[in-house]
C-alpha cells in the first residue's frame, strides 16, 4: 500500500475522488488537497481531504477496515496540515466514528445528530477559550465601575438640589427615554449580566446598530463578536473597525474578535455559500454546540440576541435552530426605513448603482468613510476590467507597457485599498485634514504600492487623483451627515453636491507644491513653452474642470442608457480632451494630438473591433494614455458617490 496525493481541481483527479467517495456514501466537499491509500494494483482503498486545517471527506473501503490504513492516513494528513502551517487540526465525522478519533488523539469539540467536530494539535479551542476568559474578566471591572457611577449618582440625587432640577427637566423632554434607542434603559435585578450577539456587518448598518442598542438595554455587558472569515466584500478590519466606531456611544458593549470556532469555513462553510441543502442543519448544530459548549461559558453570557430575517432562507432557519438549541435567545424585528428592512444588502445594491442618497438612509455616518473608500477601489477595478483599451493594461494584454501586467495592476490595486480607507478617515472631520497628514498617507501607499509591485509605479497619478478625491468626497459626507436635509435643501440637490465636492478637491490640492521628476513635468519641459500643458497637480488645482463639466455627464448618461460599452466610450470621451502627459512622456506633443483626433473619430463611428486595431497599433508605437486612465477611474469614482 502507497499514498498518494490527487489534486481535487484537476477534473480527472476530481472525479476519480468522487467515485470512491460514492462508493462509500459520502458526496465531494470543497477541499485544496486529497491524499488516497492504494493497494498493490493501484486501487484506492482510503483517502481523505484537507480545506486549510479541516480534515474531510474520510473513508476507508469495508474490505479493509480494521487495518490501521485509518492510522497511517490521518497522520500523513496530520503531518501535511502542519508542514502547511497548522498547529492544530480539525476533523468532520460520522459520530459512529468519534471513538475511533479519539484514539488518534482528537478531542470532541461539537456534536450533531449526523456529525460530530473534532480536533487535534496545539492550542486551537483552548487558546480561544482562554481568550474570551480574559475578555470577560475585563467586563467584570466594568460591573464595578457601573456600580460604583451608581452610588455615585444616587449620592447626587440625595444631596444636590440642582441635580433634582436636572432630572425634573430630563422628564420633560420630548423624547421619552423608552423611545430613544441610543439611551440604556434602568437595569432590575432580573437583568442577565452579559449577553453576546455575532453578526457578519458587510457593511454595518442602522439595522446592525439598531439591534445592538436594543441588546445593550437588556443587559449588564453586551459582547459584539464580528464573523472573522474574509469572505466578504468588505475586509473583516474593516468591518471590526465599522462596528467599533458605530457602537461607541454604548458603555456596556465590547466589540470582540470572531474566531474560526465561529461561523466561520471551517466550522460552517454553507453561510459563505448561502446555500441551504441537507448539510446545512448538520453545520448549523454543530457551530451551536460549539457556542453553547465553549464560548458562552467562556464569555459567562446566558442570552444570545439575533434580528429577525425575512428574506434569507439559511440564515432564517439558523435562527430557529438557535431557539431551539440555545436557552435564552432574544430577536429583535428589523429595524425598517420606508417600509423595507434596512440590509447590508441593500447598501451593497446602491453602491453599484451609485446612489448614495440610498445609502445615507442605511447606515451611520461612521460606515461612509468605508463605503468611499471601496468606491474608490472599485472605480480602479473597473478601469482595469475595461477591455480592450488602446495600448493599456487589460484582461487580453499588456498594451504597451513591458513592465508590467493585468495580475501586477490587481495586486497594486489591492494594496492601495486600505490607504484609501485611511485617507477617507482623514477626511470624515469636521475640518479638512492638513497637507501634512494627506501627503503622509499618500508616501505610505506609494512606498507599499512598489513594494507590491517590485518598484513598478501602476498607479503612482491614479493616487494621486483618487486619493484628493477620497479626502473630498469623506469630508463632503461628513458634512452631509451632520445636518443631511438641510445642507441638500440649500445646494438644491446632487447637482450643487457635486460643486461643493469640486471645490473642496481645489483646496485641498491648492496646499500641493509644484512638482518635478514627474510624468507630467517632464512633458511639460519637453513642450518647451510651446503649448500650454497641464499636469496631474494643475488640473487637480482646477478641481478638474474637464471632468465636472464634460466627461461626468457623459459618463452617466451611457450609464442611464445601459450602454455596455459605457468605459470604452468615456475612455475616448476623455483622450478628445485631455493632454496626456504620459503620451506625451513616452512619444512626442505631435503624437498626442494625433491620439484625440483619433479617439474622436472612433467615437463618433464606435465599434469594438476598431478599439483593438487602435490598441494593437497603440502598442506597436509605445502609446500608453495612462493618464486617461486614470481620469476614467476617477470619473467613475465621482459617478458612484453622486446622488
Amino acid at each position: 500500500m502507497e499514498i498518494q496525493t490527487l489534486n481535487p481541481a484537476t477534473p480527472r483527479q476530481r472525479q476519480r475522488i468522487e467515485a470512491f467517495l460514492k462508493r462509500n456514501g459520502l458526496r465531494f466537499d470543497d477541499m485544496h488537497y486529497y491524499a488516497a491509500v492504494t493497494d498493490d494494483d493501484g486501487e484506492m482503498i482510503a483517502g481523505g481531504g484537507l480545506k486549510g486545517n479541516v480534515i474531510k471527506c474520510v473513508a476507508v473501503d469495508d474490505a479493509h477496515k480494521g487495518e490501521a490504513i485509518a492510522n497511517t492516513l490521518i497522520s500523513h494528513l496530520i503531518a501535511h496540515a502542519n508542514e502547511e502551517g497548522h498547529s492544530n487540526v480539525m476533523l468532520f465525522t460520522k459520530p459512529k466514528n468519534r471513538q475511533l478519533f479519539e484514539s488518534l488523539s482528537f478531542r470532541l469539540l461539537a456534536e450533531a445528530p449526523e456529525a460530530v467536530l473534532m480536533e487535534t494539535g496545539i492550542g486551537g479551542i483552548n487558546n480561544t477559550v482562554e481568550a474570551l476568559k480574559k475578555i470577560r474578566e475585563e467586563s467584570e471591572k466594568y460591573k464595578e465601575y457601573n456600580k460604583e457611577c451608581k452610588e455615585n449618582n444616587k449620592e447626587c440625587k440625595e444631596n444636590s438640589e440642582e441635580c433634582k432640577e436636572e432630572e425634573k427637566t430630563n422628564l420633560n423632554t420630548s423624547t421619552p427615554q423608552h423611545l430613544n434607542p441610543s439611551t440604556p434603559q434602568p437595569l432590575t435585578t432580573t437583568t442577565p449580566l452579559r449577553g453576546v450577539v455575532v453578526m457578519n456587518c458587510n457593511p454595518f448598518t442602522l439595522g446592525h446598530r439598531y439591534l445592538i442598542e436594543q441588546a445593550a438595554k437588556q443587559v449588564e455587558r453586551l459582547f459584539v463578536m464580528v464573523v472573522r472569515e474574509d469572505c466578504s466584500l468588505f475586509a473583516y478590519a474593516e468591518r471590526k473597525a465599522m462596528v467599533e466606531q458605530g457602537v461607541a456611544h454604548l458603555e456596556n458593549v465590547t466589540v470582540i474578535d470572531g474566531s474560526e470556532y465561529a461561523i466561520s469555513l471551517a466550522t460552517f462553510p454553507t453561510y459563505f455559500l448561502k446555500r441551504l441543502d441537507d448539510a446545512a442543519d448538520t453545520q448549523m448544530l454543530l457551530d451551536l454546540d460549539l457556542f453553547r459548549r465553549h464560548i458562552a461559558p467562556a464569555l459567562g453570557t446566558t442570552v444570545r440576541f439575533v434580528g429577525t430575517e425575512p428574506t434569507d432562507r439559511l440564515t432564517r432557519r439558523y435562527n430557529q435552530l438557535m431557539h431551539e438549541v440555545l436557552a435564552d435567545v432574544r430577536e429583535t424585528a428589523r429595524l425598517e426605513k420606508k417600509g423595507n428592512a434596512v440590509s447590508a444588502s441593500r447598501v451593497r445594491k446602491a453602491m453599484e448603482q451609485g446612489d448614495m442618497s440610498t445609502i445615507r438612509q442605511l447606515v451611520p455616518p461612521t460606515t461612509l468613510p468605508y463605503i468611499i473608500a471601496h468606491l474608490a477601489t472599485q472605480a480602479l477595478q473597473a478601469e482595469l476590467d475595461t477591455t480592450p483599451k488602446p495600448g493599456l493594461v487589460d484582461k487580453d494584454n499588456n498594451g504597451a507597457h513591458r513592465d508590467m501586467d493585468y495580475a501586477l495592476m490587481q495586486r497594486s490595486i489591492d494594496t492601495l485599498h486600505p490607504y484609501f480607507v485611511k485617507l477617507a478617515l482623514l477626511g470624515c472631520a469636521d475640518t479638512l485634514p492638513s497637507h501634512t497628514a494627506i501627503r503622509d498617507a499618500g508616501i505610505e501607499a506609494e512606498k507599499a504600492m512598489l513594494s507590491a509591485t517590485n518598484g513598478v509605479n501602476t498607479h503612482k497619478g491614479a493616487l494621486f487623483s483618487m486619493g484628493l478625491a477620497v479626502v473630498a468626497a469623506a469630508h463632503e459626507e461628513r458634512k452631509i451627515a451632520a445636518n443631511e436635509e438641510q445642507i441638500l435643501k440649500e445646494r438644491n440637490g446632487g447637482e450643487d453636491v457635486l460643486v461643493s465636492l469640486q471645490t473642496t478637491i481645489k483646496a485641498l490640492a491648492a496646499s500641493f507644491p509644484d512638482t518635478n521628476g514627474t510624468h507630467g513635468s517632464k512633458a511639460k519641459l519637453l513642450s518647451k513653452g510651446t503649448t500650454a500643458i497641464k499636469g496631474a497637480l494643475d488640473n487637480a488645482r482646477e478641481g478638474y474642470e474637464m471632468l465636472f463639466a464634460e466627461w461626468l455627464p457623459f459618463y452617466i448618461e451611457r450609464r442611464k442608457e445601459h450602454d455596455a460599452h459605457t468605459l470604452h466610450k468615456t475612455l475616448l470621451r476623455i483622450m478628445c480632451d485631455l493632454d496626456d502627459t504620459n503620451v506625451i512622456y513616452r512619444t512626442d506633443l505631435a503624437t498626442a494630438e494625433e491620439v484625440k483626433l483619433e479617439a474622436r473619430a472612433l467615437l463618433d463611428n464606435f465599434s469594438k473591433a476598431a478599439l483593438k486595431d487602435m490598441d494593437r497599433r497603440y502598442t506597436a508605437r509605445n502609446i500608453s494614455p495612462g493618464g486617461a486612465a486614470d481620469m476614467l477611474s476617477l470619473t467613475a469614482f465621482i459617478g458612484s458617490i453622486q446622488t
